[in-house]
């Protein structure tokens, strides 16, 4: 399952939530609105996974981790 990048997603939401959130997330949290979204994920998974379920969250960590090692850190931030 490892690649040299994370696949974009789609997600459906009405554009004025979109910005909106993406402001709340930047003035609350100091992280964009992807970054959120990825942490709530992970919060979810590890809160009201089951066995295997945290150990496919595992494993994806660990991916991500050493894809970042390979490109020399997190990526660099951008709109989205």
């Amino acid at each position: 399952m490892t690649a040299d990048h994370t696949p974009i997603r789609r997600l459906r939401a009405s554009d004025g939530l979109w910005a909106t959130y993406e402001t709340v997330c930047r003035r609350t949290f100091g992280r964009s609105r992807s970054e959120d979204l990825v942490e709530h994920m992970r919060t979810i998974v590890r809160e009201h996974g089951t066995d295997e379920e945290l150990a496919v969250l595992e494993e994806a960590e660990r991916e991500t981790e050493e894809r970042r090692a390979r490109k020399g850190g997190r990526p660099r931030a951008a709109e989205d």
